[in-house]
């Protein structure tokens, strides 16, 4: 008999067959399941996806400066070799040295091979287009915001946590 104050159990439960009434339902659990697996599926290929997808963003970037007037980035990139270099270098050979550069390290990272190699050069490329955000602040900054050519070399963070992931792999095998 049930105490005063109580609810007899078929009250307190109306689904005898269901275990928490605030667990989510059954179907929830067999999407967040198929998620899970397909995320498993997806573990041993997804460092060897994003080194190539970086590869091929490089390698198109870098071809764009082997054609003139084609890259987006083709006034930063000859100002700032002009700078870094103190103008020995001219534009008409540092673009293409630069698109031949991109091009190379995109290629190693789309096939792996010399990986090491176009890491190490992967980094002083960035460090070069990096060095535009000091060296041509009239061109990157507003009144300490990023102007467009700003986020277009600031959106190389991205680039530079990818393949920050791709050389622990590469250092740790």
């Amino acid at each position: 008999m049930a105490h005063r104050g109580t609810l007899p159990a078929r009250a307190r439960h109306p689904h005898p067959h269901r275990q928490d009434p605030s667990a989510p339902p059954p179907h929830r659990h067999r999407y967040a399941a198929a998620l899970h697996r397909s995320a498993e599926r997806y573990r041993p290929a997804s460092l060897v996806l994003l080194r190539v997808s970086v590869g091929v963003i490089y390698c198109w970037f870098g071809v764009l400066k082997l054609f003139p007037a084609t890259s987006p980035a083709e006034h930063i990139a000859i100002r700032t070799m002009t700078e870094l270099t103190g103008g020995s270098v001219p534009a008409q050979v540092s673009l293409p040295l630069l698109g031949t550069a991109e091009t190379l390290i995109g290629l190693a990272l789309v096939t792996g091979v010399l990986l090491r190699h176009a890491l190490a050069a992967f980094y002083a490329h960035m460090s070069g287009v990096f060095s535009s955000l000091v060296l041509l602040p009239d061109a990157m900054w507003h009144h300490g915001i990023p102007t467009l050519d700003g986020q277009y070399v600031l959106k190389n963070l991205v680039l530079i946590a990818a393949c920050l992931a791709v050389t622990a792999d590469e250092l740790t095998r």
